[in-house]
C-alpha cells in the first residue's frame, strides 16, 4: 500500500503490524568500546536535536560513532512499551555520552491514526520532538482506548474524506489536539499541522521509502549503524548497543 495514496483507517479493533522480531540481527564479534564525546561548551547531547535529511529527528551527537535509528509507530503498543521502558535509560546512559545518537522516524503502520499522531508529534519542530514523543508513549493507552471506541458508523464516513480531514477528525476523537495544547502547541498551530499537505506527503514518503526498500516490515524496527537489529524491546536492544561499543 502506498501511504501517500491511501492514508486509510485500518480496522480500529485490531492494531496489527507491530511487535515481534522482524530483524536480521548481527552475529559479528563485539566491537571495541568507543570513547565518550564531550558536547561543545554550553551544550548537552541529551538536549541536542535536529531534523535529518531522511525526514526523521535525531537526538544527540550528529557525529556519534554509534547511530541508532528507530522506525516506530505512535499507535503501536510494542513501540509504546519501548518508549516507556527504554527512552530514559537510552538517553541518560548512551545519548548523553556522545557515543550514541538516536533518530526516530515515524512509520505509518496503522495508516491514518499514525498520521494524525505523527503530524502533531512533529508540529513543534526539533526541540520539543523527543519530550513530546516520550509523553505520547507514556499516555498511549489513553488515546488508544479512545481510538478503539470510534464506532463503525463513524469509521465508514472516513472513506469520503480527504486524508488531512481524516487525520484531523481522528486527532480530535483521540484527544491528541488537547494533549499537545497542554504541552505548548496552540490549537491553531496543531490544526494547521494536521492540514499541511506538504507535511502529510513527507510523512507518507518516509514510510513508503522504508517499506519499498524492505527495511521495515513492522514496528519497532531498529538499525544500529545501518544494520537491522534483532530487537523490539529495550532489554533486547541495550546488549546490542553495548556490543557495538557503547
Amino acid at each position: 500500500m502506498k501511504f501517500r495514496l491511501a492514508i486509510a483507517v485500518l480496522p480500529l479493533i485490531a492494531l496489527a503490524g507491530c511487535g515481534g522480531s522482524n530483524s536480521t540481527g548481527n552475529s559479528s564479534a563485539p566491537a571495541a568500546p568507543v570513547a565518550a564525546v564531550p558536547a561543545p561548551a554550553g551544550q548537552n547531547w541529551a538536549e541536542t536535536s535536529a531534523q535529518t535529511p531522511e525526514g526523521g529527528y535525531r537526538l544527540g551527537n550528529p557525529n556519534a560513532p554509534i547511530k541508532l535509528v528507530e522506525y516506530g509507530s505512535r499507535t503501536c503498543p510494542t513501540c509504546g512499551q519501548f518508549g516507556r521502558e527504554g527512552m530514559e535509560p537510552l538517553i541518560k546512559n548512551y545519548v548523553s555520552t556522545g557515543k550514541v545518537s538516536y533518530e526516530f522516524r515515524d512509520f505509518l503502520v496503522h495508516g491514518a491514526p499514525d498520521l494524525a499522531a505523527a503530524l502533531l508529534g512533529t508540529c513543534g519542530g526539533a526541540q520539543p520532538f523527543f519530550p513530546l514523543l516520550e509523553q505520547m508513549y507514556q499516555n498511549q493507552n489513553g488515546y488508544l482506548d479512545k481510538l478503539q471506541k470510534i464506532s463503525p458508523e463513524a469509521q465508514a464516513k472516513f472513506a469520503s474524506m480527504k486524508p488531512n480531514e481524516v487525520a484531523t477528525t481522528l486527532a480530535e476523537q483521540m484527544g491528541l489536539i488537547d494533549f499537545v495544547k497542554q504541552r505548548g502547541i496552540p490549537e491553531a498551530k496543531a490544526r494547521a499541522c494536521l492540514n499541511d499537505q506538504a507535511k502529510l506527503e513527507a510523512a507518507a514518503k518516509l514510510s513508503d521509502d522504508a517499506a519499498a526498500s524492505g527495511t521495515v516490515t513492522g514496528t519497532p524496527t531498529f538499525l544500529i549503524n545501518d544494520q537491522k537489529a534483532d530487537a523490539v524491546s529495550w532489554g533486547q536492544l541495550e546488549p546490542l548497543l553495548k556490543g557495538a561499543g557503547a
